[in-house]
């Protein structure tokens, strides 16, 4: 029979023996971006997204390496209208210039009007949203009524009167998106700032005599990121396919500098004797928009703390 003393010792004797397992194979601490990480990892068409998304950020970056002409260079007038080849692997369009060189100058500005667009977006929808969601009451229903009106009118129809007042060119496009565009933002941010208002470490933090300022920027935004991460993937591609409209009907980017929808523009009117006019541009435009949808797709999921490995 076992006595007091030998029970005392084998109870050490196991605290040690745990002890150092400890010490031989760590914790691993959990964290929400680690997780996410790994389940973004994990989603397919989330991790073919991402790697579309790096390769035409990367073609569009080096474009002036890798194209071989110039965004407005002619190759020969001569050969206007050349189908694909081998030294032309898209051909060339109606005034002899290299569709190949021409969709990596393109990119750049898709993925440009898109990128500044939503940072347009978030620097006015997040502040408007915040707001809103955390005063609530007289502010919230004044917001909340003016993104109303905003959000009752179809955003390319604002963007197409925004531009005609402004003017086309790159610069208006990124400010006509941009303030057309706040009003999903916002209301996503409010929705989570009237979750976010009722936790407890915000009334922790009013009882400690904190700011509104302090709590909204230190502590209830961080909390938000989740959800506006998501939206801002999701926007980029509608960014680009309201750019890929506005110059599919003459009122964006001005020639001759190139762009995806300039591009299937122009190339409409051959459509029956060049058809690789509007192909490659369509494609280049399905394909960006497809990659940002998957990726989206997948940082929902993996943003999503209730999903667990």
């Amino acid at each position: 029979m076992a006595t007091p003393q030998d029970r005392n010792a084998d109870a050490v004797s196991q605290a040690q023996l745990l002890a150092e397992a400890a010490d031989v194979v760590p914790i691993r601490q959990a964290s929400l971006w680690g997780d996410a990480w790994r389940r973004l990892l994990k989603n397919k068409l989330a991790v073919i997204g991402l790697v579309t998304v790096i390769f035409l950020s990367l073609m569009a970056l080096f474009a002036p390496l890798l194209a071989p002409y110039g965004p407005a260079e002619v190759v020969s007038t001569d050969l206007r209208l050349m189908t694909p080849s081998w030294y032309f692997p898209m051909g060339l369009d109606q005034n002899g210039r290299d569709m190949f060189s021409r969709m990596l100058y393109g990119a750049r500005v898709s993925l440009l009007v898109g990128v500044v667009a939503q940072l347009i977006v978030l620097a006015i929808g997040v502040p408007i949203g915040a707001i809103a969601g955390y005063y609530s009451g007289n502010v919230d229903n004044a917001l909340m009524r003016t993104v109303d009106v905003f959000y009752a009118i179809p955003q390319l129809l604002l963007v197409l009167l925004m531009v005609n007042m402004l003017g086309p060119g790159m610069k208006n496009i990124f400010i006509a998106i941009g303030v057309t565009g706040w009003v999903t933002m916002a209301r996503l941010v409010r929705g989570v700032m009237l979750a976010n208002r009722e936790q407890e470490y915000v009334k922790a933090s009013k009882v400690a005599g904190a700011g509104s300022g302090y709590i909204i920027m230190r502590h209830m935004l961080p909390n938000s990121l989740t959800p506006i991460i998501v939206a801002l993937t999701f926007g980029i591609p509608q960014a680009i396919f309201i750019e890929a409209s506005l110059s599919f009907i003459g009122v964006g980017i001005r020639p001759p500098q190139p762009s995806w929808g300039q591009m299937v523009g122009n190339g409409q009117q051959y459509i029956q004797s060049a058809q690789h006019l509007m192909f490659f541009p369509c494609l280049a435009i399905a394909i960006t928009m497809l990659a940002f949808t998957f990726l989206g797709d997948g940082l929902r999921d993996a943003l999503d703390v209730k999903m667990n490995d």
